[in-house]
């Protein structure tokens, strides 16, 4: 898996910082755009995120370039609606020789392993006997068809576009240990990328239970890193909240 920052927001922290303000301010957003203090505007940036004041980070975007991923991972993408794609066509683009990405417990189990690379030559061969059938009957359009036949386990490329505040639900919900193995995978990578490239917004991004500072998965799907929430409750005494002193 292959994932690299194609290009992101200029000035990404000034423009949150700007769009926060405005909120609050009876200036105009433009007046914050000569704040030079970095910290001054991440420390502004951290306390809207506290706060749940989340929509000034809508104003910003990260673009992702992402490859060796499999087909799988990327209907689960896309089930993201706050975003933008751009995939690899399996209309347009001949897949005669495609690559495939192997589960870790089918690579991990020898029979298994050879049982799954069997299937896939054998859908490649049906693929470029269909495809080049097809072709002969309908041109290029026969391409379109031959796609029906392959295995969800092909490798794609996209490009994803995500705002800051859907990244950090993105994150959220894809960083959690109950997240299918592939796109956690990517998500993890994102995260480093965005935590790298905008530490005051991304420093505390991760599964849910980063943020909460408690698991919602309830007690069968709790992974143990964090306590769940109703033994939290259980713990506080009946009148104290969680952050009392």
């Amino acid at each position: 898996m292959n994932v690299r920052l194609l290009d992101s927001t200029p000035n990404a922290l000034a423009v949150i910082y700007a769009a926060g303000k405005q909120c609050y301010s009876d200036r105009f957003a433009m007046e914050f755009k000569g704040e030079t203090d970095e910290e001054k505007m991440a420390d502004f940036v951290r306390r809207l995120i506290r706060s749940g004041h989340e929509s000034p980070l809508e104003h910003i975007k990260f673009t992702f370039a992402i490859e060796g991923v499999s087909r799988v991972l990327t209907h689960q993408l896309v089930r993201h609606r706050i975003a933008s794609y751009s995939q690899q066509s399996q209309r347009y683009v001949k897949l005669d020789d495609f690559n495939f990405v192997i589960p870790p417990s089918i690579e991990e189990d020898g029979e298994a392993r050879e049982e799954f690379f069997r299937l896939m030559e054998e859908i490649r061969r049906g693929y470029v006997k269909l495809r080049k059938r097809l072709e002969e009957l309908r041109g290029s359009e026969g391409r379109e068809d031959a796609r029906f036949v392959l295995p969800q386990a092909v490798e794609t490329k996209i490009v994803v576009t995500m705002n800051a505040r859907e990244l950090l639900h993105f994150f959220r919900e894809r960083c959690c240990a109950r997240a299918q193995w592939e796109i956690r995978e990517l998500a993890n990578k994102m995260l480093a990328i965005c935590k790298e490239k905008l530490p005051a917004v991304f420093e505390k991004g991760g599964a849910k239970c980063e943020y909460l500072g408690y698991c919602p998965e309830g007690r069968k799907f709790t992974c143990g890193k964090y306590p769940l929430k109703e033994d939290i409750l259980k713990i506080v005494p009946k009148g104290e909240s969680r952050g009392s002193s």
